[in-house]
Protein backbone atom coordinates (compact mmCIF):
# COMPACT_ATOMS: atom_id res chain seq x y z
CA UNK A 1 0.00 0.00 0.00
CA UNK A 2 1.03 3.42 -0.90
CA UNK A 3 1.54 6.23 1.95
CA UNK A 4 -1.27 7.90 0.08
CA UNK A 5 -3.91 4.95 1.25
CA UNK A 6 -2.51 4.72 4.41
CA UNK A 7 -3.25 8.20 5.25
CA UNK A 8 -6.92 8.23 3.51
CA UNK A 9 -7.59 5.28 5.24
CA UNK A 10 -6.37 7.23 8.10
CA UNK A 11 -8.14 10.39 7.69
CA UNK A 12 -11.57 8.06 7.28
CA UNK A 13 -11.09 6.24 10.38
CA UNK A 14 -10.05 8.93 12.56
CA UNK A 15 -13.18 11.22 10.92
CA UNK A 16 -15.59 8.56 11.89
CA UNK A 17 -14.30 7.60 15.32
CA UNK A 18 -14.43 10.99 16.06
CA UNK A 19 -17.88 12.09 14.85
CA UNK A 20 -18.75 9.25 16.75
CA UNK A 21 -17.93 10.53 19.74
CA UNK A 22 -19.07 14.38 19.30
CA UNK A 23 -22.22 13.06 18.01
CA UNK A 24 -22.32 10.65 21.82
CA UNK A 25 -21.26 14.09 23.32
CA UNK A 26 -24.10 16.00 21.68
CA UNK A 27 -26.90 13.63 22.65
CA UNK A 28 -26.00 12.92 26.16
CA UNK A 29 -24.09 15.71 27.18
CA UNK A 30 -25.07 18.65 25.11
CA UNK A 31 -28.77 18.19 25.57
CA UNK A 32 -28.13 18.30 29.55
CA UNK A 33 -26.32 21.95 28.99
CA UNK A 34 -29.51 23.54 27.64
CA UNK A 35 -30.43 24.51 31.07
CA UNK A 36 -27.58 26.68 31.39
CA UNK A 37 -28.02 27.98 27.86
CA UNK A 38 -31.25 29.25 28.79
CA UNK A 39 -29.55 32.18 31.01
CA UNK A 40 -27.51 33.42 28.28
CA UNK A 41 -30.36 36.10 26.88
CA UNK A 42 -30.33 35.53 22.84
CA UNK A 43 -30.21 31.62 23.64
CA UNK A 44 -32.67 31.59 25.64
CA UNK A 45 -35.14 33.64 23.38
CA UNK A 46 -34.20 30.81 20.43
CA UNK A 47 -34.78 27.86 23.15
CA UNK A 48 -37.74 29.08 24.51
CA UNK A 49 -40.17 26.65 23.88
CA UNK A 50 -38.08 23.65 25.32
CA UNK A 51 -39.41 23.40 29.02
CA UNK A 52 -37.20 20.94 30.33
CA UNK A 53 -34.67 19.65 28.41
CA UNK A 54 -32.20 16.51 29.62
CA UNK A 55 -29.94 14.25 28.14
CA UNK A 56 -31.21 11.23 26.46
CA UNK A 57 -29.52 7.71 26.20
CA UNK A 58 -28.60 6.24 22.86
CA UNK A 59 -31.32 3.75 23.44
CA UNK A 60 -33.94 5.94 23.96
CA UNK A 61 -32.41 8.28 20.96
CA UNK A 62 -32.26 5.49 18.64
CA UNK A 63 -29.45 3.48 17.05
CA UNK A 64 -30.20 4.83 13.38
CA UNK A 65 -30.76 8.51 14.35
CA UNK A 66 -27.25 8.05 16.23
CA UNK A 67 -25.50 7.09 13.07
CA UNK A 68 -27.40 9.79 10.99
CA UNK A 69 -26.15 12.45 13.49
CA UNK A 70 -22.51 10.91 13.41
CA UNK A 71 -21.72 10.32 10.24
CA UNK A 72 -22.47 14.10 9.12
CA UNK A 73 -20.02 15.39 12.05
CA UNK A 74 -17.73 12.56 10.85
CA UNK A 75 -17.76 13.76 6.94
CA UNK A 76 -16.82 17.30 8.48
CA UNK A 77 -13.52 16.14 9.78
CA UNK A 78 -12.76 14.35 6.65
CA UNK A 79 -12.97 17.55 5.19
CA UNK A 80 -10.79 19.28 7.88
CA UNK A 81 -8.48 16.47 7.84
CA UNK A 82 -8.38 15.94 3.82
CA UNK A 83 -6.75 19.36 3.63
CA UNK A 84 -4.23 19.04 7.11
CA UNK A 85 -2.92 15.43 5.87
CA UNK A 86 -3.10 16.41 2.16
CA UNK A 87 -4.86 12.87 1.17
CA UNK A 88 -6.45 14.66 -2.05
CA UNK A 89 -9.58 13.12 -1.01
CA UNK A 90 -11.67 15.73 -2.14
CA UNK A 91 -10.96 17.79 -5.78
CA UNK A 92 -8.88 20.55 -5.30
Amino acid sequence: MSSLTVRRIIVWVVSMVLGLVVGYGIITVGFNMLPELHRIPIIGWLFGGIESPQGVSLEEYGTLYFLFTSIPIGLVFVVWLDAFMDTRILPD
